[in-house]
């Protein structure tokens, strides 16, 4: 009798008749079987949008308040900037760090390791790929809506809204796949939960206290400096900024290239990590 993992390896899909239905080519993404594990995503999101959207938008929203309000009496400018308009379009980096590297990192884990979800959707006509890819930009489309949380309510503060704000989707969409990626591969080197503790005090809080989202890098030292030229949530925040106050240039291509070779990169390391755990 063959096994789940035989499944979804195999070359050859049959017709509901019988017969050959075509041959399967390895690695390839089926629109199918994407949406069919999407479509269960959305499913269960229902049932919890309220506290996810709550916990996505509330937590970056209280840094835009208390950064942009509070530290707005003292900084009254960053450039040629407010420190409203500078710390709201920072934040949308922050709403779509939390939005995507979490539940990449817990759902991933809980519905391996716990619930065995993964384990039923590979008995189906599913590969290993187009799972992880299915979960990954589920988690990215919802990162991307939610980077718009900090925009809006910027605006009650002063922040014009203006059309390139539209393109946060887009770039949220982008960083979020990147981010929930690495979430995935997380989960898949974790040998159990406690472990997302150490990348969320050691790799994520750094990540975006020097990515430009409260104050500029270039009064960090030299070292924080190139640290932050590599740092893919820093290339969002200066894309997130110049869209959405009409300042886009040139060099808003080289950061949504970093943006791009990161969520690829991430992508393909979720895919052979977790690939590796589960197909033994």
């Amino acid at each position: 009798m063959s096994t789940p993992a035989q499944w979804q390896t195999s070359p050859v899909r049959r017709a509901p008749g019988g017969g050959r239905a075509g041959i399967r080519q390895i690695g390839r993404l089926e629109p199918a079987a994407l949406a069919g594990v999407m479509s269960r995503d959305v499913s269960i999101f229902g049932r919890y949008w309220k506290s996810t959207t709550f916990s996505s938008i509330v937590q970056p929203t209280i840094y835009l308040l208390a950064f942009g309000l509070g530290f707005g009496e003292l900084v009254k400018q960053v450039g040629h900037l407010t420190y409203v308009q500078y710390v709201a379009t920072g934040v949308v980096a922050t709403a779509v760090l939390f939005s995507s590297a979490f539940p990449g990192m817990f759902n991933t884990f809980v519905r391996w390791q716990f619930q065995r979800t993964y384990d039923a959707v590979l008995a189906a006509p599913v590969d290993v790929e187009e799972l992880i890819t299915a979960e990954i930009l589920w988690i990215s489309l919802r990162a991307g809506v939610y980077g718009l949380a900090p925009l809006l309510v910027g605006t009650a503060f002063g922040l014009e809204p203006t059309v390139g704000m539209l393109l946060v989707v887009p770039i949220g969409f982008v960083t979020g796949f990147g981010f929930a990626a690495f979430g995935v591969t997380i989960a898949a080197v974790a040998k159990t939960i406690d472990n997302f503790n150490y990348v969320t005090s050691a790799v994520l809080t750094p990540m975006f206290l020097v990515a430009g989202t409260f104050f500029p890098i270039s009064k960090l030292p030299a070292v924080l400096r190139a640290i932050s030229q590599v740092n893919p949530l820093y290339h969002c925040v200066q894309l997130v900024r110049d869209a959405s106050l009409g300042g886009l240039a040139p060099v808003d291509l080289v950061h949504a290239a970093v943006l791009l070779a990161f969520a690829l990169l991430m992508w393909r390391i979720a895919i052979w990590r977790l690939g590796k755990r589960l197909i033994d």
